[in-house]
């Protein structure tokens, strides 16, 4: 029988921080400055390659934040009216994005620096118990499901943009999604 060991909040979103951003570095390394226009289609509110770096690269870190400190500042999911945060994103092409290949790695990189000082920054305890709703979903979460959720919104993410590059015929396979 396996001895009881109480979960680590702390050690298991650092991991999975690490993980997901290291995936996400190596697939935006397969980009090209010349396809930040690209995508899927001209219809049904397609964000370009650039846009979905830049929402990307304000994914996890920023929103972790948010959730850690109460404080939303001006995060692009969050308004003052309560019930046009809880209504669909911006159309795409209102939304902002990157200028260039190393401007998204910079806010990656930026955004996981974020993400990991914010898990350092708060206790186990308030990872395992304190309530954290947020202005779009009020239900009473604990932050560390909520973060939990914030690294689950970068990897769906980062899942597009595998399934950007596979789309544009990029020779992308399991590993590169995994950052292997």
């Amino acid at each position: 029988m396996l001895p009881k060991k109480t979960m680590n909040w702390k050690e298991l979103l650092t991991q999975k921080t690490e993980h997901a951003y290291r995936g996400l570095t190596h697939l935006v390394g397969l980009c090209s400055d010349n396809e930040l226009s690209w995508k899927p289609d001209e219809e049904n509110n397609w964000m370009t390659t650039a846009q979905l770096l830049y929402h990307t690269a304000h994914s996890g870190g920023k929103p972790m934040k948010g959730f850690a400190s109460g404080s939303w500042g001006s995060h692009e999911h969050v308004d003052s009216d309560k019930e046009k945060s809880k209504k669909m994103m911006p159309p795409a092409m209102a939304m902002p994005f990157v200028s260039s290949i190393a401007e998204a790695l910079r806010l990656i990189e930026a955004d996981k620096k974020l993400a990991i000082e914010t898990i350092a920054g708060v206790s186990e305890e308030d990872l395992a118990a304190k309530p954290a709703p947020a202005p779009w979903d009020p239900k009473p979460v604990i932050l560390g499901m909520r973060l939990l959720e914030m690294l689950e919104h970068l990897n769906q993410h980062k899942v597009q943009l595998f399934y950007y590059l596979k789309l544009q015929k990029k020779p992308v396979g399991t590993f590169d999604l995994y950052g292997v």
